[in-house]
């Protein structure tokens, strides 16, 4: 009876393990497959806006528009507002509006704001020195 007893503790010790595991590569998969379609819809458009009808983008998900997060996350990136203006094609004076609640944007500019907030403080980086490589300044 002690051998069965013995036996049955490590195989449910060993079931616990494996379902800890199994939940770690789960959420691993999972950011993996968010970041790849990600960096799909950030390398697959054209210009800062996509075609959307409202606030939807075009992979179904909602997008909604706060002026605390996108203050918030301009400051994460360490971005001016000017520079984060240059991401989405608008000036750094409407951003500063934005942030203020001044004005809101249109939902093409929520749509736009929403893929660069997908995008990596890595790949933000890149896109502004690509834009500034390529602007005739």
């Amino acid at each position: 009876m002690v051998k069965w007893k013995k036996a049955s503790t490590q195989q449910r010790t060993a079931i616990a393990q494996l379902r800890r595991e199994l939940a770690v590569l789960q959420k691993a998969l999972k950011e993996g497959q968010r970041l790849a379609a990600a960096q799909a819809r950030a390398a697959g458009r054209a210009s800062p806006t996509t075609k959307a009808v409202g606030n939807i983008a075009d992979d179904g998900t909602p997008r909604r528009f706060s002026a605390k997060r996108l203050a918030a996350h301009r400051t994460r990136l360490g971005l001016s507002a000017a520079d984060y203006g240059k991401l989405v094609a608008i000036s750094g004076a409407t951003i500063y509006n934005w942030e203020q609640g001044k004005t809101r944007p249109s939902p093409e500019q929520v749509q736009a704001l929403g893929l660069v907030k997908l995008m990596s403080p890595t790949a933000v980086k890149a896109r502004l020195a690509e834009l500034a490589s390529s602007s005739p300044d």
